[in-house]
């Protein structure tokens, strides 16, 4: 309806008889097979500290019973469940904080269309829409953060974006805990948020001044469901751990995308994808939890070693395991009481002061296989500069 793409346009002629409306996809949007609960147990054994729901994309169908989307919400067709309040239950019982990301636009809304139109002179969908479905997701579910999309058309004037954040920091029931990104108007993005996203899967050179966030998906093609999805389009263990360890060793946090099923399942791939990252955090998560980056984020020499620190400690983070099992790190600067220890394995670790600078760790001897060992290590340094 809006790109007019001709792949898309056969995609819909294949599978769908004449005449359809995106309104008949709702009675097949089911949810029959979704559990809150197993997704919060899903997320927390796949290490995550806080989820974020969609509960409204840029089509404008809502995953709550939204006062003003009548007949075009979860609750009134579909499923008939307030999939927000649902999830959000869930992670809570669970400790995990819960993020509701929010389309300020409605695509083909034809009060957004009017406003458009004006050239964003007249506020009818914002007045009308927007607004109210974001103050009712604060009042209603008192959200610990959130990821407002869907800004990029109209400046914040035309949102009353900055009239909304004041209500939420000065007024709101979370107006002491709440944290929100930065796409709330044209030029607000890596400008104004509590967190910045900047863009999609963004990626800094170097390290930013302000806490950011890298948003990513599982599915390297799309950020929703796809039926046709084969194995080759979905990231393997080692690039999310990769983009992992480079967000945080740039002091950003990591938002890995799954896209469920209309019966509200997540792809048994993703999920294994998901306790893959677990368990690495299982035994490298203190290099990672609660860290801050150092002083240097990446060894020039390879992009393969990234560091983190906790106070005092320092982490440095490999994702290839040294071919000779000799480590050299060139950025720390060893003392006699330097202690090294490899996250997972007991016992401290024998290293010397490298000729040039720097240090060399002996790392425990690995033995030969035809695989190549599973993806990144942490070895903790205490007593380094």
């Amino acid at each position: 309806q809006g790109q007019h793409d001709a792949a898309y346009e056969r995609f819909v002629r294949r599978r769908f008889p004449p005449g359809t409306t995106y309104a008949d996809f709702a009675p097949q949007f089911t949810a029959h097979d979704f559990q809150p609960r197993q997704w919060a147990q899903l997320f927390q054994r796949a290490g995550a500290r806080y989820v974020v729901l969609t509960t409204k994309h840029h089509e404008g169908f809502t995953n709550w019973g939204s006062p003003v989307s009548w007949n075009w919400n979860s609750v009134d067709t579909g499923p008939h469940r307030d999939l927000v309040g649902e999830l959000g239950e869930a992670l809570r019982e669970s400790n995990l904080r819960y993020g509701l990301y929010h389309s300020l636009m409605e695509w083909f809304n034809p009060l957004y269309l009017a406003d458009k139109q004006s050239g964003f002179k007249t506020q009818s969908f914002v007045l009308k829409k927007t607004m109210p479905e974001l103050y009712d997701l604060v009042l209603k579910y008192k959200p610990d953060l959130i990821w407002s999309d869907g800004d990029w058309e109209a400046p914040d004037s035309y949102w009353n974006s900055t009239s909304f954040l004041a209500w939420l920091y000065n007024d709101s029931p979370v107006k002491d805990t709440v944290v929100v990104n930065d796409r709330w108007g044209w030029g607000c993005s890596c400008r104004h948020g509590g967190f910045y996203n900047c863009a999609d899967k963004y990626r800094p050179v170097t390290l930013p001044d302000h806490k950011w966030e890298m948003c990513s998906s599982l599915d390297k093609l799309s950020w929703g469901y796809r039926s046709n999805m084969s194995l080759a389009e979905v990231m393997d263990e080692m690039s999310m751990i990769e983009e992992l360890v480079q967000t945080v060793s740039l002091g950003g946090n990591y938002l890995l995308n799954v896209g469920p099923t209309k019966e509200g399942v997540i792809a048994p791939i993703f999920q294994e994808r998901l306790l893959a990252l677990g368990r690495w955090l299982d035994t490298n998560g203190e290099a990672i939890y609660e860290s801050q980056p150092w002083r240097v984020q990446m060894e020039n020499t390879t992009d393969t070693v990234w560091y983190t620190s906790k106070g005092p400690v320092v982490f440095a983070i490999f994702l290839l395991w040294p071919r000779d099992s000799d480590l050299h790190l060139s950025s720390p600067i060893p003392s006699p009481g330097t202690r090294v220890t490899l996250l997972g394995y007991a016992g401290t670790l024998k290293w010397q002061k490298s000729p040039g600078k720097g240090m060399l760790i002996t790392l425990p001897y690995m033995l030969p296989s035809p695989l190549p060992p599973q993806s990144g290590w942490a070895v903790k340094l205490e007593g380094v500069k």
